[in-house]
């Protein structure tokens, strides 16, 4: 045997060591993911929440409040913390996806769940190429909601392809409401040795926070339908969109307010969910 050669037993502890920085880098892409999200909520809702108070402020999407991170000060080292880890959460979506880490199966609803894990992967890298673009000076947002809309409107059916996303991003509110309700959000966070107290203020704000952004969604998938009863791309709204017209509604500074505070509170969750979420590893 030639001296140094790895022996039946080295593989094996090899192998094993190579198995857990798998893991260990699988957990540590979902917090650090989780952590850049709520950095994202966090900025679309205070610039909301002073929009409705009257102290500047504007209603933003996610591309917006990926602009807003660059213009403060040390703006290019945060966007590239940013960056990194939107990218690290797209990684975990797709781990959860493809890899099936939470055992989610193969039914249909099984494979429902894993293709939106996917699709959020995709989206989240986008964000983190976007960010990493606008640190070049070459980011560009893209056609934007209304902008794809018309593109999927100009296909065979189009108007029935653009009704069918409304309905779907309804329902995925509908359900994010019962979440909230039903408190299930809770359910993958390990708060085991929490204080009652402290549970408490941590079920209250994941509940407010996921019903802050079924709102949104609500109003988003509305969006959608108008757009597709009209044929008109132009009524199509993503979430800055959504805002503005909680604006523009009578008591829409409370309403924005209201709303504003729940997607802060949303951010607050993601924290929570990056620190106590139990992460599943291949």
């Amino acid at each position: 045997m030639a001296t140094g050669a790895l022996r039946g037993p080295d593989l094996r502890h090899v192998a094993h060591a190579g198995r857990e920085a798998g893991r260990s880098g699988v957990v540590v892409a979902a917090r650090v993911g989780y952590a850049a999200r709520a950095a994202v909520y966090a900025v679309i809702g205070v610039l909301a929440l002073m929009l409705a108070a009257g102290h500047g402020g504007r209603t933003t999407d996610t591309h917006g409040a990926v602009v807003e991170v660059a213009r403060q000060p040390f703006g290019s080292v945060l966007l590239v913390l940013l960056g990194v880890g939107l990218l690290a959460f797209a990684v975990w979506r797709f781990v959860q996806a493809v890899l099936d880490v939470e055992g989610k199966g193969r039914s249909g609803k099984a494979l429902v769940t894993r293709l939106v894990f996917a699709g959020s992967g995709v989206i989240h890298a986008s964000l983190a190429m976007f960010a990493f673009n606008l640190l070049r000076g070459h980011a560009h947002r893209g056609r934007g909601t209304q902008g794809m809309t018309a593109e999927l409107m100009s296909k065979p059916f189009g108007q029935v392809l653009v009704g069918a996303v409304g309905v779907v991003v309804i329902g995925f509110a509908v359900q994010q409401f019962m979440q909230a309700a039903q408190g299930k959000m809770l359910e993958k966070l390990s708060l085991t040795g929490l204080a009652a107290r402290r549970r408490t203020w941590v079920e209250r704000i994941s509940k407010a926070g996921v019903a802050a952004r079924a709102v949104v969604f609500l109003l988003v998938g509305v969006f959608f339908i108008q757009a597709a009863i009209q044929a008109d791309p132009g009524e199509a709204g993503g979430l800055g969109e959504a805002l503005g017209t909680l604006a523009a509604q009578p008591f829409g500074p409370w309403l924005l307010g209201l709303v504003a505070a729940g997607l802060v509170a949303y951010a607050v969750y993601q924290l929570l969910v990056a620190r106590y979420r139990h992460i599943a590893t291949p």
